[in-house]
């Protein structure tokens, strides 16, 4: 595990540095729709080809999902082991020219999230955490997670159209009558590490995908914060809720989710 570690931040660098020279020449990429608000381009094509390719060279008996290969790609793992992927997760930020955007990689072994780690190359930072091993950003450890009450902070919030409006717009009702105040910049796996940083107090959205989630529950973990049991299930496949906050704000933020998990 040390040698996946320090892996997947030389190859999230890699994959960081790939998309980014796609995104300052974005006018050139072919995009496809999979969706409404729903969007893939060549260059999410090509960094996770890339990113597949460096792992099956270095690993050849992991497995490996990925936001573009799709979930039978999951099935492949021999050591019991499987990578995560989300090579642009933000790509309607990446297109629009929003620099809201990260390279996302998680291993999963036997029920446990490893190892996760998310860079954001416009900012020139990765977020890295191994079980057990503590969270760090830049090399920087983060935690504790000081936050007291939802009114301490931003709170991040997500949504997509795989659920309805009001999924998203009672808990927001919720979270404003609380004192609370939100933000949302389109890439649910930097907000998660943005969470672990504590940038932002908490983190929900009705649904998410393993692959926009696994790498930033980690860095939560591992700073001291609280997760939902987010892989209860078959999450891998067909993802689930996701939620979490400060480790004080569990109880507060458990009572405004209460029927929504």
């Amino acid at each position: 595990m040390d040698a996946r570690f320090a892996f997947a931040q030389d190859l999230a660098r890699e994959a960081g540095t790939l998309a980014q020279r796609h995104f300052t020449h974005r006018e050139a990429l072919e995009v496809e729709s999979k969706g409404l608000q729903d969007w893939v381009s060549a260059a999410d094509r090509e960094v996770e080809a890339m990113i597949r390719t460096r792992i099956a060279a270095a690993f050849p008996r992991d497995g490996f999902l990925g936001e573009e290969s799709g979930a039978a790609a999951a099935a492949e793992g021999e050591a019991g082991a499987v990578w995560v992927v989300d090579p642009i997760d933000g790509t309607a930020c990446f297109l629009a020219g929003i620099p809201a955007w990260c390279v996302s990689i998680a291993l999963v072994s036997r029920g446990e999230i490893e190892l996760g780690v998310v860079y954001d190359p416009n900012a020139e930072e990765i977020f890295a955490a191994r079980r057990e091993q503590g969270a760090r950003l830049n090399g920087v450890p983060l935690g504790p997670l000081t936050a007291r009450r939802l009114a301490d902070g931003l709170f991040g919030l997500g949504h997509s159209t795989r659920v309805p409006a009001e999924a998203v717009v009672g808990f927001l009702a919720d979270l404003l009558r609380a004192g609370g105040m939100f933000v949302r910049n389109g890439s649910g796996a930097l907000m998660l590490a943005y969470v672990a940083a504590g940038r932002l107090v908490g983190y929900f959205e009705p649904h998410m995908n393993a692959w926009d989630t696994l790498a930033g529950f980690a860095l939560i973990r591992e700073a001291g914060g609280w997760t939902n049991d987010y892989l209860s299930g078959d999450a891998l496949e067909s993802g689930n809720p996701v939620a979490a906050c400060a480790p004080a704000l569990a109880e507060e933020l458990g009572a405004l989710l209460k029927g929504r998990i």
